[in-house]
């Protein structure tokens, strides 16, 4: 089987794209394989690659790309979590099938139109420009109907409380493109941005055990990826600012993802990014987000309260300038030693990534 590399900008690490039609469809004996390909990684030098793609052409009429995301865990090749998507993982999957032949040559105007198996997402990625070694997107994450902003919200509430110990802190459990713990910082102890760009461990602790107590009250793993956690407040340049946590440890940036979810919890009334928001005037038009990686921006696209029943309803949410760099393709097996010195060199350019 031929691996693939490519890396998001702005993501933790590199993707690993595979082809699903290749392999079992049977999670037992799936994970299997894939525990078998993170040893070959890691002996290669690819312990910090923890996201993998699943990809075939779509039968789906309304799609071009089936797409399976699979988070690895940290501490053993044997470890994933099924639940969530990425993506960041979804663009780099979209360079890796193109460059493979699964779909067409990329060109500027072309929408590949993603269908996400693990959650159901619709995503369009379309083509800004072209490079010799990867593309450009704007992408759009388009629900199929509109889901009511009550179906986002898995705790049932804009705001659930959470105790760690014996401290209680406010959350905002968001469902959209994955689900995350929103988290004012400043209920945390921290004042301002520079603050919260600038923390170290110990937020980092506090936000990876409110992290745990979200997924255990959502009837989840805690020692799984998901929920997400970010801790956001009011941007110094306005919109909002966000540090979020991936696996393992801080986000070099936010997920794109994230950046969907935050967009889409800015829109729902009593949670706390639409609080924060509306403190610098942030909370309609296009929401700019500042993280420790640099600025992103996003829209979400809602419906307003139905007079039947007095609930906005999410359409879609839109971002842009997302580039991704094709790093490289190689035989998982049978290895020989030019394979190897394949993959290593592959693995040393997605690790400067």
């Amino acid at each position: 089987m031929i691996g693939h590399l490519a890396y998001a900008a702005g993501s933790p690490c590199p993707t690993f794209v595979l082809d699903a039609g290749r392999l079992p469809q049977d999670d037992e004996a799936l994970l299997a394989h894939l525990a078998e390909a993170r040893r070959y990684l890691v002996s290669a030098g690819g312990a910090h690659v923890l996201k993998i793609a699943l990809v075939e052409p779509s039968a789906h009429p309304m799609f071009d790309l089936d797409y399976r995301f699979v988070q690895a865990l940290p501490g053993a090749p044997d470890r994933f979590d099924l639940r969530g998507s990425c993506g960041h993982s979804i663009l780099s999957a979209v360079v890796a099938a193109a460059r493979s032949g699964m779909l067409p040559r990329l060109v500027p105007g072309a929408r590949i139109r993603v269908q996400v198996l693990n959650n159901g997402d619709s995503v369009v990625c379309e083509v800004d420009r072209v490079e010799r070694d990867g593309a450009a997107f704007t992408v759009t994450f388009v629900q199929s109907a509109p889901v009511p902003f009550g179906e986002l919200l898995p705790a049932g509430t804009p705001r659930t409380p959470l105790v760690v110990g014996t401290d209680r802190t406010e959350v905002s459990l968001v469902a959209s493109a994955n689900a995350y713990a929103f988290v004012d910082a400043r209920d945390l102890g921290v004042p301002d941005q520079a603050a919260l760009f600038g923390a170290g461990d110990e937020l980092l602790g506090r936000l990876e055990a409110l992290r745990e107590i979200a997924a255990d009250r959502l009837g989840w793993a805690k020692d799984g990826a998901f929920p997400k956690i970010a801790a956001v407040l009011p941007s110094e340049d306005g919109g909002i600012a966000a540090r979020a946590v991936t696996v393992p440890g801080w986000h070099p940036s936010i997920a794109l993802t994230g950046v969907v979810c935050l967009g889409t919890a800015v829109r729902i009334p009593g949670t706390v990014p639409w609080r924060i928001a509306r403190e610098n005037g942030a909370d309609t038009g296009l929401l700019e987000i500042a993280t420790t990686g640099g600025r992103t921006a996003v829209t979400a696209v809602t419906a307003a309260p139905g007079a039947a029943d007095g609930e906005g309803a999410l359409l879609w949410a839109t971002v842009a300038r997302k580039s991704v760099t094709f790093q490289g393709s190689f035989v998982l097996t049978p290895l020989s030693h030019l394979q190897f010195e394949e993959v290593a060199q592959c693995l040393a350019l997605s690790g400067a990534a």
